[in-house]
């Protein structure tokens, strides 16, 4: 069982940056692709950013192509969602979730990801 805690969100103007951490407690974090995921109210929840296990891969929903960088660190049981150019539609629940994966490949479906942390609130203001 992985537990994900992810923390770093807040409120932010638009235009302004975040950094968000998702601290993974098992052995087996650099075993698994990771991913961000967002929420908003009243819609569903959408890929954000996927990592592949050894960091080599990414891929981007479109809504941040360009604005957010997704990162890991294996020593560290670590990953990262660097967030700039905030956007009001930007606002939502941010979630991590941790994929359990033979390949070194990047997951972007949600019904792939085994493992999801709690959840961080980013707030963007216009």
């Amino acid at each position: 069982q992985e537990q994900l805690v992810e923390s770093g969100g807040g409120l932010v103007q638009a235009g302004g940056s975040l950094r968000l951490s998702c601290a993974a407690s098992g052995r087996f974090f650099s075993t698994y692709a990771m991913g961000w995921f967002r929420q908003a109210p009243g819609k569903e929840r959408e890929f954000v950013a996927g990592i592949s296990r050894t960091g080599g891969g990414t891929f981007y929903g479109d809504s941040v192509l360009g604005r957010f960088t997704i990162s890991r660190d294996n020593d560290k049981n670590t990953l990262y969602l660097e967030m700039s150019s905030l956007r009001p539609e930007d606002t939502a629940v941010y979630y991590c979730a941790a994929a359990q994966v033979q390949w070194s490949l990047v997951v972007t479906r949600i019904r792939d990801y085994d493992y999801w942390g709690q959840g961080t609130q980013v707030t963007v203001s216009s």
